[in-house]
């Protein structure tokens, strides 16, 4: 009865109270990040600001300080003082873009993976038409030299390289150095494109645009949700690498399409791609607020 009446008032809740209520939610672990590095609410308060400004601006159809005023409920003294405020842009990191193409390749290419899709060890070098870590990096990449990369490949633990020479792609270890730059550009790109999908999805006024689906049990004792842990990542695992391996492969086949017809011109690309999946293995946030993952 008690869980009939609590339903029935969330229906009776006006939307904007339920989205608050959302919103204090999923806000709530990355205040507490915020505030664990130092970042100050006056801080996080000017940039709610500036995006509450630009998103009017830019998405909004605000043309007049007037008309963001009322969108946004900002002064227009501040509102004029932001529109001469550069906006920060997203910086892929230089080691994103070299080495996640180097692993992504590893793992998908016919030459570089065995029979059921697992990557190969590789030899530094080898003779012209054979597979080799030198042949993959170059392949891809004239920026870095190979041996540049597997000496960061090594040092971060990415790879192994045995007695014979021969360099292994460790895949536990292909996960972002904490606090690093490479880590901090996932962690923004990564939760910002899951924001943007399930945003849209609760804007939507008919089917949901994006796929967001979870499965959330609780009752468990620590040993089953650890069990479920590693039955979700040996899972997700081979999800991402089933989905890079047809990624690349359409890839190919559009390169070499292009080759083929020399006078089609290259059409840039109209749509991105980005496959997350998350798990959360711990006690519920809301029942425990003194507590963070």
């Amino acid at each position: 009865m008690m869980a009939a009446q609590h339903a029935l008032a969330e229906e009776a809740a006006p939307r904007s109270a339920l989205l608050l209520r959302a919103a204090q939610r999923l806000l709530r672990p990355f205040v507490w990040l915020l505030m664990r590095e130092g970042v100050t609410f006056p801080v996080l308060a000017d940039l709610l600001r500036g995006l509450y400004v630009d998103i009017a601006l830019h998405e909004g159809q605000a043309r007049t300080d007037s008309r963001v005023n009322v969108m946004t409920g900002i002064h227009r003294k501040e509102i004029r003082h932001l529109r001469e405020q550069p906006q920060m842009l997203e910086e892929v990191p230089q080691a994103l873009s070299r080495g996640s193409l180097v692993i992504a390749r590893w793992l998908a290419s016919p030459d570089t993976t065995d029979s059921n899709g697992r990557p190969l060890p590789l030899p530094r070098t080898a003779e012209p038409g054979q597979a080799s870590f030198d042949v993959l990096v170059s392949s891809l990449t004239t920026d870095v030299r190979p041996r540049t990369l597997l000496d960061a490949f090594l040092a971060q633990g990415l790879v192994r390289q045995d007695g014979d020479g021969l360099i292994a792609l460790n895949l536990r270890a292909f996960v972002p150095l904490p606090g690093d730059g490479m880590q901090l550009f996932y962690f923004g790109r990564n939760l910002g494109d899951h924001m943007a999908a399930a945003c849209a999805n609760v804007a939507s006024q008919v089917t949901a645009p994006y796929f967001d689906r979870s499965v959330h049990y609780d009752g468990l004792t620590t040993d089953q949700a650890t069990t479920l842990d590693m039955l979700a990542r040996e899972k997700a695992q081979a999800l991402l690498i089933d989905v890079n391996r047809a990624a690349l492969a359409m890839l190919d086949a559009a390169e070499a399409d292009a080759k083929l017809d020399a006078a089609a011109t290259p059409q840039a690309p109209l749509r991105r791609v980005n496959l997350g999946i998350y798990l959360f293995n711990g006690d519920d946030l809301p029942d425990n607020p003194g507590t963070m993952p």
